[in-house]
């Protein structure tokens, strides 16, 4: 007996020491001993890193700027479907406790205390997954798991005491990871069922639910089986706790998962490359705007709503026009190449391998140029581009070079002339693999910079129906230049419309020659084209480097009567719970007066029969169009440049075509011209705008008409053959007047009547 009794007092002595140890111990935990516990204050400002939106006009979300990609959303937005799947699988006894499951938790302690099983789970209520997710777990050298609980209770705890049992659910779909980077149930919903926390059916929203356990094993678009297996499970539970009728969970059982699956990732998604602009733009804004507290809004955790001018459906429009016409063309283009099996690397592909980040990268590790040059030379399994669709190969990165090579890009941007709102912006073919955005990328325009020197002729006097020789001429004081015309033809006499509709070399380079590069540069400047202008005469032929969107932001002074509109997107600024930062839009348009309505309006007059007798016929007889619109073709030497600038009464829009390497080119004009490079796409674009019922009134609009006396003054043909102010020696003899309809070349400047002697002299001169 006394042994027994020994026995107990050392077990009772035990029993002490242990639970005082395991008291002294929870409470080090709840002081701070294992690192700080989150205070009621921090508890009751909870913010999540929340994923900053960019909004199309029509509402459309086109891209996010995140480092964790989630969207908070409220407890009225989400459907009982997802928290009836949550309560019956997570945690049924939710609305009864405060936090803690006394009746699990005792043996997850035992098996986290003894056994120190990482995944003994089961007894962690909403509460504590939500203080995990808010407080991720840290590692100790000893006891983690053990210490990691304990602090979630007392956090889950303390969570209970602030929140409602509303506010936690919300909070926890609001944090709780959903694999693939996607945290929080409205992303969730998005990514893979493309569909809203509010809107979610019940089979959608137990495969989410069902994710919880393990979202990587029970991922639907990876691991399809496992899904549709997890998901019953949950539907099974929602069976046992009454949320459900059997029939129902029969008929869901036969059901497969639906997946509608859609990633917006940073590289793809409706305007990319917009994006990409976007993101930089707002990020200097943002720091040179600070908060009346001095700090600065975080772009990718502050959940801010960026409301931009882009309509969704026109960007689809460019970029589908993009992307059909870029497909056949570079179809064409190697069907004109005889490709042969490299050894050497030539200057081009030498330069392009220094700009690869894989050369940037094993030079930043001290590796000689041979290394280098064998690593670039050995094939490696990698993904490239191509028009059907990305392709799994073997290939050494310099043969990738070589590959990429031969790929055209283009730029396609559209915008309304009256308000200056941009509408699509389509900087290349694919941002997953070509970066580089051509929108702002600067290239020599060719044609599509005449009408602003013509507009620059007519204000500063040059009468529209003047005559000029088409006659190629040999500028010695220019290294003997003579500026050649595509067609090779070089007869007759044009007025402005003329040239312009044909456009003529020869005369475009005599009208600058008269006007003067000054004026012309002035003009283009008051246009707002910023980029560099060189003062020769062939600036008359494009032979400065300009950006797409420069050059059609400049033609919105034709379209708008001679007020150029700055190009502007972005609407307006909000913090995430709708707070307006910078309301943009209350600044627009922003105009300047480049010209005088007449010249605007005779210009668009000229442009108009550029697209109906002109480099851009094909409008009419290939595309079909018989509504009002005007435009340019261009081509740069060597057809390097394809461009085409046009517009109707309320969209202007610009294309370039061509390659990031000058020397890659089509050999010849049948396919190399602007007309058949990049007017195409503008063609495709407006078919598919005016095909869209949101847009098809827009085919109905006219320009304005010419006032009676501009028509008056445009009163003359456009071509003549005969030099038409060559008069016979009789009328040079009793100084006969001229034609009324041909006018002379600076308005108000008729000449005098010549005596009877003077004219004599003339004739003998």
């Amino acid at each position: 007996m006394p042994l027994l009794k020994k026995i107990l007092i050392l077990f009772a002595a035990f029993f002490i020491l242990v639970s005082a140890g395991l008291t002294l111990f929870i409470f080090s935990i709840k002081n701070g001993s294992f690192g700080e516990l989150p205070d009621h204050n921090q508890l009751k400002q909870i913010e999540n890193h929340v994923a900053s939106e960019v909004y199309s006009a029509d509402s459309v979300l086109l891209g996010k700027y995140y480092l964790v990609n989630r969207t908070n959303t409220s407890w009225q937005q989400i459907s009982p479907n997802i928290v009836n799947a949550l309560i019956a699988t997570e945690d049924i006894r939710f609305f009864d406790h405060q936090g803690i499951d006394k009746r699990s938790l005792f043996r997850v302690l035992v098996k986290s205390l003894i056994l120190q099983n990482e995944s003994s789970g089961g007894g962690s209520t909403i509460s504590q997954q939500l203080a995990k997710n808010l407080y991720p777990r840290e590692r100790h050298n000893y006891l983690s798991l053990t210490i990691n609980k304990i602090k979630e209770v007392f956090i889950a705890v303390s969570l209970e005491e602030i929140y409602s049992k509303e506010e936690i659910l919300t909070l926890y779909l609001n944090t709780v990871s959903f694999g693939e980077n996607v945290f929080g149930i409205e992303v969730a919903c998005e990514r893979y069922f493309s569909t809203t926390p509010k809107n979610i059916n019940l089979n959608e929203a137990a495969v989410l639910i069902g994710m919880l356990k393990a979202t990587s094993s029970y991922n639907p678009r990876t691991n399809a089986e496992k899904a549709l297996h997890r998901r019953n499970i949950v539907l099974n539970q929602m069976l046992k706790y009454n949320f459900l009728e059997k029939e129902i969970v029969d008929s869901l059982k036969q059901q497969t998962l639906n997946l509608r699956y859609k990633n917006i990732t940073h590289n793809d998604g409706l305007a990319p490359y917009f994006r990409e602009s976007l993101r930089l733009e707002i990020q200097k804004w943002l720091k040179e705007n600070p908060k009346q507290d001095g700090s600065v809004y975080n772009l990718y955790t502050d959940g801010l709503k960026i409301f931009t001018t882009i309509n969704s459906k026109m960007q689809k429009h460019g970029e589908k026009a993009v992307n059909t016409h870029l497909k056949e063309l570079q179809k064409a283009f190697f069907s004109t190449l005889n490709v042969k099996k490299q050894s050497a690397q030539n200057e081009s592909e030498v330069k392009a391998k220094f700009r690869s980040s894989r050369y940037k990268e094993l030079k930043s590790k001290n590796l000689s140029e041979e290394k280098i040059n064998a690593i670039f030379e050995k094939p490696i399994p990698m993904k490239v581009f191509s028009w059907n669709g990305e392709l799994d190969t073997q290939m050494s990165p310099m043969d990738s070079i070589r590959y990429y090579r031969n790929f055209f890009n283009a730029g396609f941007f559209a915008m309304e002339p009256q308000t200056g709102k941009v509408l699509a912006w389509v900087g290349g073919i694919d941002y997953n693999y070509f970066k580089y955005d051509h929108i702002r990328s600067k290239r020599q325009v060719g044609s599509i910079f005449k009408p602003i020197v013509y507009a620059a002729a007519i204000e500063h006097g040059i009468d529209p129906c003047h005559y000029i020789s088409n006659e190629r001429e040999i500028y010695k004081e220019f290294a003997n230049w003579s500026p050649e015309n595509s067609n090779s033809e070089y007869e007759g006499y044009y007025t402005l419309q003329g040239a312009l509709t044909k456009s003529l070399n020869t005369i475009s380079t005599k009208i600058i020659m008269q006007t003067g590069t000054k004026p012309v540069i002035n003009m283009a400047q008051r246009m707002g084209i910023t980029s560099e202008l060189p003062a020769v005469p062939s600036l008359a032929l494009g032979t400065a480097d300009i950006s797409l969107e420069e050059i059609v932001s400049a033609y919105t002074s034709f379209a708008n009567g001679g007020e150029r509109t700055q190009a502007v997107y972005i609407e307006r600024i909000e913090t995430s719970s709708g707070e307006i930062i910078k309301d943009f839009s209350s600044d627009f348009p922003l105009k300047n007066k480049a010209m005088e309505a007449e010249t605007a309006d005779i210009i668009t007059h000229f442009l108009k029969c550029v697209v109906d007798s002109g480099t851009a016929i094909s409008l009419r007889y290939k595309y079909g169009f018989k509504n009002e619109m005007a435009g340019k073709t261009g081509t740069t030497q060597n057809q390097v440049d394809g461009w085409y600038v046009g517009y109707t009464p309320d969209i202007v829009a610009g294309v370039w075509v061509g390659h990031d390497d000058p020397s890659v080119h089509f050999k010849n004009s049948q396919l190399g011209q602007g007309s058949k490079m990049a007017l195409p796409i503008w063609a495709n674009f407006m078919n598919n705008v005016y095909g869209d019922k949101d847009f098809k009134h827009k085919k109905k609009l006219t320009f304005p008409p010419l006032p009676e006396e501009t028509a008056l003054k445009l009163n003359c043909p456009p071509f003549v053959k005969k030099n038409p102010y060559n008069n016979n020696i009789w009328d040079l003899i009793i100084g006969k007047k001229r034609d009324k309809r041909i006018k002379p070349t600076i308005k108000n400047a008729h000449p005098k009547k010549k005596r009877f002697m003077e004219n004599i002299k003339k004739v003998f001169n």
